[in-house]
């Protein structure tokens, strides 16, 4: 049977069935996210998908409510050069939305080895990282309150936002050290240290 397309999909059900049957024909079915950044299909256009601000996934203004549907989506997504997020499969990408990060961190937990915390997250898709050379955390300031952001790179581009609960625990293993001449507040995984501001500006938002 031949490959039908991401973009001729009615319903989420059915995007989803096409992408599971992508993925078989090439034997990356069940193995995690799949290798789309060894694939370079041609752009098919755009569909509508939206993932939003709070990590919930829209499909045709209607939200995805079946965490093994997201799941699967997650699976194929890919952040180009451009910034544009993509769905991807062998033979085709198309374009969506994501409002902010596309992934949320929902839970943290914190180990010890080699006398050092190692961080490590899971997001609302399954992903588990541990933070790292390879998947750095980098924080921002945004928003009319200052508000922080922490994000952490998840794989590619992709990354999570570390949801608001999970934050507190965050900025709770912050430590002052000592970063190119100035003290900043910052946080530690293993041998990688991660700014978060300099301790004078976390002073002034703490008063």
């Amino acid at each position: 049977m031949a490959l039908e397309t991401i973009h001729s999909a009615g319903d989420a059900a059915g995007l989803a069935a096409m992408i599971s049957r992508a993925a078989e024909q090439t034997g990356d079915a069940k193995r995690g996210p799949a290798p789309v950044e060894r694939w370079n299909p041609p752009f098919c256009g755009n569909i509508d998908m939206e993932i939003r601000a709070d990590g919930t996934w829209f499909y045709m203004g209607t939200p995805i409510g079946r965490a093994p549907l997201v799941r699967l989506f997650s699976t194929v997504l890919r952040k180009d050069e451009d910034g544009q997020t993509y769905l991807v499969t062998p033979v085709e990408k198309v374009a969506i939305k994501v409002a902010d990060a596309p992934f949320i961190a929902v839970e943290m937990i914190v180990t010890e080895k080699e006398g050092e915390p190692r961080l490590a997250f899971r997001t609302n898709v399954g992903d588990v990282v541990e933070i790292g050379e390879d998947h750095p955390l980098r924080f921002e300031i945004a928003g009319e309150n200052n508000e922080l952001k922490p994000y952490i790179l998840v794989r590619g581009r992709l990354e999570a936002l570390v949801s608001r609960a999970v934050m507190y625990d965050l900025v709770a293993c912050g430590e002052i050290v000592d970063m190119d001449g100035r003290a900043m507040f910052a946080v530690r995984s293993g041998k990688s240290v991660f700014a978060v501001m300099p301790a004078d500006e976390l002073e002034a938002l703490s008063q």
